[in-house]
C-alpha cells in the first residue's frame, strides 16, 4: 500500500506530499527546533582566532647575555668574598676599601649619588628593553586569515625599499628615484625626465600605495612623502 493518500474531492493543489508519519521522519508529536544548526566550519571560523599582525618581539640576546654576565660576576665575587672573610681569612684589599668607603660616606656624597643614578639609569634602559618589542627595522606583513594563530611575518625595511623602488622606476617619466622606508612613512624622491611632473607625481604616489598594500602587504602600510623634481639633464 502506498504512504500517500489523495482524498476523493480534494482539490490538487491540497494534496499532501512528502513521506507520511514514520516513514523517514520524526514520530508525529516530535517538536521541531526552529533554529538552524551552524555548520561546522563556521564554528570551527568563529573559534578559531586572527591571527596578529604586530611586529614579533626581538630575542635581546645580546643585552640579556651581558646583563646576565655582568650581575653573576659582581654577585658571585662578592658572595666569594664574604665567604672568605667570614671563614677567617684574611679580606683582600678591595674589599677592605669598599666597606670602609660604604661605612664612612654619607648619603648625599657625590660618588653616592653618582653610583645610584647609574645603576637607576640602567636599571631603566633594562626596563625599557623588557617591555619594548623591538626589532624596528622590520615592517609586519599581513597575515592570512586560515593561518595559525603563532604565524607573523615581517619584511626588511631595506627590502622592502628596494622593491618599491623598482615599482617608482617603473612609472613612465621617471628617470631616477630614492626611496627610504621608515616605520611610519614612506620618503620618495624622483626626477622627472619628461611628462608633467604633476601627473607623474599622481602616478607615482598610487603605485607605492598598491605595492606597499598589494606586492608587500604590509599589515599597516606606512604614510607617502613623495617629492618630484625635473631632471637637471
Amino acid at each position: 500500500m502506498s504512504t500517500r493518500r489523495i482524498l476523493q474531492g480534494e482539490p490538487a493543489h491540497q494534496q499532501r506530499e512528502g513521506p507520511a508519519p514514520g516513514v523517514g521522519g520524526p514520530p508525529p508529536g516530535t517538536p521541531q527546533d526552529p533554529s538552524p544548526r551552524p555548520s561546522r566550519s563556521a564554528s570551527a571560523k568563529r573559534q578559531s582566532p586572527a591571527p596578529s599582525s604586530r611586529r614579533p618581539r626581538s630575542a635581546r640576546r645580546v643585552a640579556s647575555a651581558v646583563t646576565a654576565s655582568l650581575t653573576a660576576l659582581a654577585c658571585g665575587a662578592l658572595l666569594f668574598e664574604a665567604v672568605w672573610t667570614r671563614a677567617g681569612n684574611r679580606a683582600n684589599t678591595w674589599w677592605t676599601t669598599l666597606s670602609n668607603e660604604l661605612a664612612t660616606r654619607p648619603v648625599d656624597d657625590v660618588w653616592i649619588l653618582t653610583g645610584a643614578a647609574v645603576a637607576a639609569a640602567l636599571g631603566l634602559v633594562l626596563l625599557i628593553l623588557a617591555l619594548t618589542r623591538g626589532n624596528r627595522g622590520k615592517l609586519p606583513m599581513k597575515v592570512p586569515a586560515g593561518g595559525p594563530a603563532g604565524m607573523r611575518a615581517v619584511v626588511d625595511r631595506r627590502s622592502a625599499a628596494l622593491i618599491l623602488r623598482d615599482a617608482t622606476m617603473s612609472v613612465p617619466g621617471t628617470s631616477a628615484a630614492r626611496v627610504r622606508v621608515g616605520r611610519h612613512r614612506i620618503h620618495v624622491r624622483a626626477e622627472v625626465r619628461f611628462r608633467d611632473p604633476a601627473d607623474v607625481k599622481a602616478e607615482l604616489t598610487k603605485t607605492v600605495g598598491d605595492a606597499a598594500s598589494g606586492q608587500l602587504r604590509l599589515a599597516h602600510p606606512p604614510k607617502q612623502t613623495i617629492h618630484v623634481r625635473r631632471s637637471p639633464t
